[in-house]
């Protein structure tokens, strides 16, 4: 009878000592409260936990233009295109004090006699769609730079070209650098030209379709004064257009 009672209390103590393990399992599972979306992927980025966001970092406050398609949207053939979201793009998180440091920043392009207005019109805050607000530069590959005046962490690239209507502009390519010239510590954050026909390298980024919140990039806090953009005219003509560019950061430490 003795021994009978001896097992049974190590039995007992036995399913004590599970319980507590898987216990305190579930406790160390719930650590994180909740998940947010860093970042233009839309994808979900677990190991930030949303203390961490509440406390250093914010959401980009993006001011939006007015959606201006105008007629029925084509159907449009071009390879490597990523699927519209369907609904309003998830908010971008930076750290605390990111603004937009390229508003009224002076503006380089290849094309040094735009067919249509100033690439002044590049950073003066108009994101509108309408005639008067945007650039039109010549035909096949174009690239603009935009001087920030002093070394910025840069977190975002917000670009729109062209939302009047539903287009896709080729060969995307935006790099940051130290110098005007693109020679010193160059570093590409987006580039969808799948074929190298930039000559800039083969990339990896998707073609998209130009909508009213203008593409957004991750820069990841690249250190930079130069912001160059690229395109190689669109699926509408072989033209090249920017509305407006801004660049989200903060001055570098």
């Amino acid at each position: 009878m003795k021994n009978v009672n001896a097992s049974l209390k190590v039995s007992v103590l036995i399913l004590l000592a599970l319980c507590l393990i898987v216990s305190s399992c579930k406790k160390e599972e719930g650590t994180i409260e909740g998940s947010v979306t860093v970042g233009d992927s839309g994808k979900e980025a677990a190991e930030v936990k949303t203390e961490k966001v509440s406390d250093e970092l914010v959401a980009l406050a993006f001011e939006l233009p007015k959606p201006m398609f105008e007629g029925t949207p084509q159907n449009i053939q071009v390879p490597n295109l990523e699927k519209p979201l369907g609904k309003a793009r998830p908010s971008f998180y930076a750290p605390k004090g990111c603004v937009n440091v390229s508003v009224g920043k002076p503006v380089a392009s290849s094309d040094e006699e735009p067919i249509i207005g100033e690439v002044e019109f590049i950073t003066d805050g108009d994101k509108a769609a309408a005639d008067g607000s945007y650039v039109e530069l010549g035909p096949f590959k174009q690239n603009i730079t935009v001087d920030l005046g002093s070394p910025q962490e840069i977190y975002a690239v917000l670009v729109w070209h062209f939302h009047k209507q539903a287009r896709v502009y080729f060969d995307v390519v935006v790099q940051v650098a130290d110098d005007a010239d693109f020679i010193t510590n160059v570093r590409t954050i987006f580039n969808n030209d799948h074929d190298n026909s930039a000559g800039l390298g083969i990339g990896k980024d998707m073609h998209y379709v130009e909508t009213s919140e203008g593409k957004l990039i991750d820069a990841k806090g690249e250190v930079a004064q130069f912001v160059r953009l690229y395109s190689n005219g669109s699926n509408a003509n072989d033209l090249n257009h920017y509305i407006e560019v801004e660049v989200w950061g903060k001055p570098a430490k």
